[in-house]
């Protein structure tokens, strides 16, 4: 889970990649980067940390020209962060190609192989993201067949990427001297919108983002999602073409996103965020009904940000009042991101404290987004007794995480999942609940359904151990995982069926 942002303007556009990026701060709080490009020149600044650290006047006075690229980074592939694993990435043949990615590569290694021995091209990070440019770099020159590129050209070194590079993958790219390219995998497993602004004189600028919020905020209006295996290619005059470019296409946007990751006031694939938590709440409150009538709640509270509509909604189809029990510190990272297991535990009781008159001598039901590792749910549970908490419940938007995710997201090992080989009756107690209720994955689906019916599928393999690219085996979650092979994880067979040179000005990194 990154966050990217690609815009081709009338103006300068280093203040709106700036603010763009700080609307998508919540996809990455890891390292920031923009890249921009005047004439055929591009300007980068880039460095760990949050986007209001690692952009000051003197950087942004020097990310000049009219369109241009941006990243927040969160760690998904390769080892603990080094500055120069942050986006974007460049490479100054065949074209001069910078690249930011959100997702991850399923089959990096073997690229990596590849692109060095028969693209004899030179990998120096660990990031897949580089993979992906070098990759994308490639086929562009066995598509350009010589000096000079065009669009066709282009689009089929896009296809090439498509029969190259399996996993997740939404990208922003800047072809030097030609303009903006952004594509999305196959699956669309990963977020991305296209908007637009016309201008009084008529000139229509364009921006390309994660999430709708980001075009909502810098006054552009939301056109479309890119479809699945879809590429489109603005030039810097602004012209605007697309092409489906994958051979077999489905849309399976990542549950994921709905229940967690995007922001309640994006629009992905159709559906409101905001609206699909509401209807995970109804779901789930329906479902409290049957299985936990006697339950004696005398309160809803949600453990904030994300569960706040499924809170409201299960309150309310319950009869039961929704009160706030828990103020959060805003200036603290999110514990599900943060790198190690004792970190995300000691800043929980930094990011939280409780309203005691909220809890003292009642039954509360706890509300939250999902459980993963269980180390946030385990602490916020003791805060609540600590405050008073007769009976603590907790009910999950999101079913039992169980397996890995391999597509983006920080989920890396199944030892490290509470509900990794327990039962939910041994989850409860693990946690130190009196009651836990999950989300049924049949009702999650329908609650996104509900919002947009023509989705027919979803990336949930976190939830059902079914990788719907198809090409994730035991021994590869063995390798990412470091564990043995012979475990029993979760597969699924590809529902497709069988598988499938100019200047560059680089600003110094300076002393912040």
């Amino acid at each position: 889970m990154c966050g990217i942002l690609g815009v081709v303007a009338a103006s300068p556009v280093n203040q709106l990649l700036y603010d763009g990026l700080l609307v998508l701060q919540h996809r990455g709080q890891d390292a920031a980067g923009i890249a921009t490009a005047e004439g055929n020149r591009f300007f980068m600044h880039k460095a760990s940390g949050l986007v209001r650290d690692v952009f000051r006047t003197r950087n942004m006075r020097n990310l000049v020209g009219n369109w241009g690229i941006g990243h927040v980074r969160y760690p998904t592939a390769g080892s603990a962060f080094n500055v120069a694993e942050a986006q974007p990435f460049y490479v100054n043949s065949p074209f001069g190609l910078l690249l930011a990615h959100n997702g991850n590569l399923t089959n990096s290694e073997a690229l990596k192989r590849e692109i060095f021995l028969s693209d004899r091209r030179h990998i120096n990070t660990n990031s897949d993201s580089e993979v992906l440019l070098n990759v994308l770099a490639h086929e562009m020159e066995d598509a350009a067949g010589g000096p000079r590129l065009d669009e066709a050209a282009i689009f089929r070194a896009v296809v090439g990427v498509y029969r190259r590079c399996r996993g997740a993958y939404a990208a922003v790219a800047m072809i030097a001297g030609y303009g903006l390219l952004a594509f999305r995998d196959p699956y669309g497993i990963r977020p991305l919108v296209i908007g637009k602004k016309e201008l009084p004189d008529g000139t229509v600028e364009w921006l390309v983002a994660s999430e709708s919020v980001a075009l909502d905020t810098l006054g552009f209006r939301l056109l479309r999602d890119l479809a699945p295996g879809e590429a489109v290619l603005i030039d810097t005059e602004g012209n605007f073409r697309s092409r489906v470019c994958a051979a077999r296409t489905v849309d399976a946007p990542c549950m994921f996103e709905y229940v967690y990751l995007a922001r309640p006031d994006s629009i992905m694939d159709g559906v409101s965020v905001y609206e699909a938590r509401l209807k995970m709440g109804e779901f789930l409150a329906e479902k409290m009904k049957r299985t936990m009538p006697h339950a004696g709640i005398d309160v809803v509270i949600p453990i904030p940000d994300s569960s706040r509509p499924s809170a409201q909604e299960m309150a309310l189809r319950l009869g039961l009042p929704y009160r706030e029990g828990f103020v959060k510190n805003r200036y603290i990272g999110r514990t599900f991101i943060m790198p190690g297991q004792s970190l995300r535990k000691k800043s929980v009781r930094q990011k939280l404290n409780t309203i005691h008159q909220e809890f003292k001598g009642k039954s509360v039901l706890l509300v939250d987004d999902s459980i993963v590792r269980g180390t946030t749910s385990k602490e916020i549970i003791n805060m609540a007794r600590e405050a008073g908490a007769a009976r603590v419940y907790i009910a999950s938007a999101a079913p039992p995480v169980r397996h890995a995710n391999v597509y983006g997201i920080d989920m890396p090992t199944r030892i490290e999942l509470i509900a990794n080989d327990r039962t939910e009756d041994e989850i409860r107690r693990e946690i130190g609940a009196d009651g836990l209720l999950y989300q049924d994955l049949d009702d999650l689906k329908a609650s996104v359904r509900a919002i947009n019916p023509v989705i027919q599928f979803f990336e949930t393999s976190c939830f059902d151990g079914d990788y719907i690219t198809g090409d994730i085996t035991p021994e590869y979650l063995s390798g990412v995982e470091n564990q043995d092979s012979s475990q029993d994880f979760g597969m699924a067979t590809d529902i497709f069926g069988d598988g499938g040179q100019l200047g560059l000005n680089l600003i110094d990194q300076e002393d912040r």
